[in-house]
């Protein structure tokens, strides 16, 4: 029976597509010194599989074409094939043998996460009541807290088994994506999509748009200098830590690898509250951006501990607990609720596979110098660097901020957009 239209259950079942992604990420970046001793790989190829994989230009490329597709296909359409490809990558991952095997397995994987994200985000807000949409956006970003949580506490229990640990980590994740996908089929199509499909089929004969009114509608403009200057500044500080802080933790904190894991798992486990007793209770009943302003701030001095706090361990669990609990309800979990909120139905996916796709290529390229920029620079210059993106992600958040709760997205839709008739294709402010 296909899930009822706007259900809880709906919502959950699209969310779990981010449990897979950012379990992929997390255990994608916990399994590359394992695969370097394996296959002894160079920094070269370590950094291509890390440059290419679910967290770098991988997912750029599925963001940006999966943007597309849900937009001209449908949200549904994203379902039924995209945790097919997603499992092929993991399968080759899982089984991998050789450098090319793996590498494949790291791009294919890196593209079915990206072109899932807009399909999510867009799927979730268009079926949400007007009244819960914070809290229908929070149950992604909390299934995206979750996956990052169990792989690195997995990563711990089964780092005994070396490689083969991380290959059950991988297999695990297939064993969720093939009970996801069967799962997603049942979920019906978005109302708000279909009747938008509807009019401009009955008005003219085409609901595509083109790439030029994206950039070229104030309010399009509008919404996407607010969610880059959010959501793209703010990803390139969880970006590097996602990939990165392992690493820091032990060759500038000095704890072991386990130790490391332990403590990134816990960072996420506080995410996973924070999402839940923060944005998904809160987000539809407190102003937004007084919400927005605290994350953030949590967030900066979290990073300004972990920088100039000598990294001990008081330094490092006062830090883990700010960031973790902040980024519950930190940009991204209202980069998920804006994106879904402030493009007319027609750019919706498109406009996110594009914001999207721009964030995992700046991830991409400062993950090829993070590394360096931590021996040469030193860390309190590299912390200085985060804390300047979190800065401006922080101060564009708080000027540009909308305050749209309790409207519905037809009513969000006609504020920005005016009234605009059904037989004019371009939407005018």
């Amino acid at each position: 029976m296909a899930a009822k239209q706007g259900s809880l259950k709906a919502t959950i079942t699209v969310a779990m597509s981010n449990y897979l992604e950012a379990g992929s990420i997390v255990a994608g970046a916990g399994g590359l010194t394992l695969w370097m001793e394996y296959l002894h790989l160079n920094d070269a190829k370590l950094g291509l599989l890390g440059a290419l994989s679910a967290n770098g230009f991988g997912s750029a490329i599925g963001a940006f074409l999966g943007g597309i597709l849900v937009d001209k296909f449908g949200r549904k359409f994203i379902y039924k094939y995209d945790l097919l490809v997603y499992m092929l990558g993991i399968l080759l991952i899982t089984f991998a043998f050789n450098f090319p095997m793996l590498l494949i397995g790291y791009v294919v994987t890196g593209i079915a996460v990206g072109a899932a994200i807009p399909a999510a985000w867009t799927y979730i807000a268009e079926e949400a009541p007007k009244g819960e949409r914070a809290a229908r956006v929070g149950w992604g970003q909390f299934a995206w807290s979750i996956g990052p949580a169990i792989t690195l506490f997995l990563s711990v229990l089964l780092a005994p088994l070396g490689l083969l640990g991380s290959r059950i980590i991988f297999a695990q994740l297939f064993v969720v994506a093939l009970i996801t996908w069967i799962l997603q089929q049942q979920i019906n199509e978005s109302t708000i999509w279909t009747e938008e499909k509807e009019k401009s089929r009955k008005f003219s004969g085409s609901q595509d748009v083109s790439w030029k009114q994206l950039f070229t509608v104030k309010a399009n403009l509008k919404a996407i200098v607010l969610l880059v200057g959010i959501y793209v500044f703010w990803n390139l500080v969880a970006g590097v830590m996602g990939y990165f802080m392992p690493y820091i933790y032990e060759t500038v904190g000095g704890l072991s690898a386990s130790q490391a894991n332990l403590l990134q798992g816990f960072l996420w486990t506080l995410t996973v509250a924070g999402t839940y007793f923060v944005f998904i209770k809160l987000g539809d009943r407190v102003n937004r951006k007084l919400l927005y302003g605290i994350g953030a701030a949590m967030g900066i001095a979290a990073w300004l501990v972990l920088t100039f706090g000598g990294m001990g361990m008081f330094e490092l669990f006062t830090f883990v607990v700010l960031w973790g609990i902040a980024a519950g309800f930190g940009a991204q979990a209202f980069y998920g609720l804006w994106a879904g909120e402030l493009f007319h139905t027609r750019y919706r996916a498109k406009a996110q596979g594009f914001i999207f796709a721009l964030a995992r290529i700046a991830v991409g390229l400062i993950s090829l110098v993070v590394p360096v920029m931590i021996s040469s620079l030193g860390f309190q210059t590299a912390g200085l660097i985060m804390i300047g993106f979190l800065l401006i992600a922080a101060v564009v958040g708080l000027v540009m901020a909308p305050e749209t709760r309790g409207k519905s997205l037809e009513e969000i839709q006609e504020e920005r957009y005016g009234t605009v008739p059904e037989n004019t294709r371009e939407a005018r402010k």
